[in-house]
């Protein structure tokens, strides 16, 4: 595994503006967002307007990820994919939602997931995620994926290579009349493969009109997670592997998630709608 040394908070920049004219969700300004009480199955029209808020959150991630290099600070990505949002008329859906103060989350190496974007700079063997999530016409696309910065070293680079392989097979498992669980069932079972820890706190959730629908998706086998999977629902599938413990330790910040081993950990995310014969992947660029 990399020796490179663990990481430390860095400085935070000041919020990114977005222009008045483009609509923000509901929860900015506010403590927490309020409760989602609508259908988990949406509408034609709803997923559409998904594609295209997927299509903006894809797009911006690559555009965020061809930045990725040595020298580069991970407030320098935030700054590409915020405005590649904003001048496609979306609002950066993390900018604000709790309090989060930047418009994605950067989690490098050790960190799980909701790394803030600030200046620390990235190094030669780095892995690097990105989770870029898009609110336009009212709808939230959200996807993450990883990224290897400079010469990565090779049981690093596996996890990233297989951690995209459970995705896909979590996607492929996708049909309705399944029980949810199934999607961690597959996620947990290829993992064991080879060792890796799946991440349990933290989720795959319905996404639609809200962010966090409430809804939950385990990527273990839960046999809490029954509830049937029918066309039109919308949600997020988005595993968390480690080199070691699942387990984690949450910085002073609130937000950043770290193995509590400090080993590396790495993540993929789609957000998805339930077809008749399986999955249609919502955030492609």
């Amino acid at each position: 595994m990399s020796g490179q040394s663990l990481l430390v908070p860095g400085e935070i920049t000041p919020a990114r503006s977005v222009p008045g004219n483009i609509r923000r969700p509901e929860y900015v300004g506010k403590p927490a967002p309020t409760p989602y009480t609508g259908p988990e199955i949406q509408d034609s029209d709803t997923v559409e307007r998904m594609r295209i808020a997927g299509r903006i959150a894809a797009q911006a991630m690559e555009e965020a990820a061809k930045h990725i290099a040595p020298g580069v600070t991970t407030d320098q990505l935030d700054k590409v994919a915020h405005d590649f949002m904003v001048d496609h008329g979306a609002y950066p859906s993390t900018l604000g939602y709790r309090g989060f103060p930047k418009s994605l989350c950067s989690s490098l190496n050790e960190v799980i997931c909701h790394g803030i974007p600030d200046s620390t700079v990235l190094r030669d063997g780095d892995i690097v995620n990105l989770d870029v999530t898009a609110y336009i016409n009212g709808v939230h696309g959200d996807n993450n994926a990883t990224y290897l910065c400079g010469d990565v070293d090779e049981e690093s680079r596996l996890l990233v290579e297989r951690t995209r392989e459970s995705l896909n097979r979590a996607i492929k498992a996708v049909r309705p009349g399944r029980q949810i669980n199934v999607i961690g069932r597959v996620i947990e079972s290829y993992a064991k493969r080879f060792g890796y820890g799946v991440v349990r706190d933290f989720t795959g959730h319905g996404i639609n009109t809200s962010f966090h629908s409430g809804l939950i998706i385990p990527h273990y086998d839960s046999p809490h997670a029954t509830t049937v999977m029918q066309p039109g629902m919308t949600f997020t599938i988005e595993p968390m592997l480690t080199l070691g413990t699942h387990e984690y330790d949450l910085w002073e910040d609130g937000w950043t998630v770290v193995t509590k081993d400090r080993k590396r950990t790495a993540q993929f995310e789609h957000t998805l709608v339930v077809t008749e014969t399986g999955a249609e992947i919502l955030t492609l660029p």
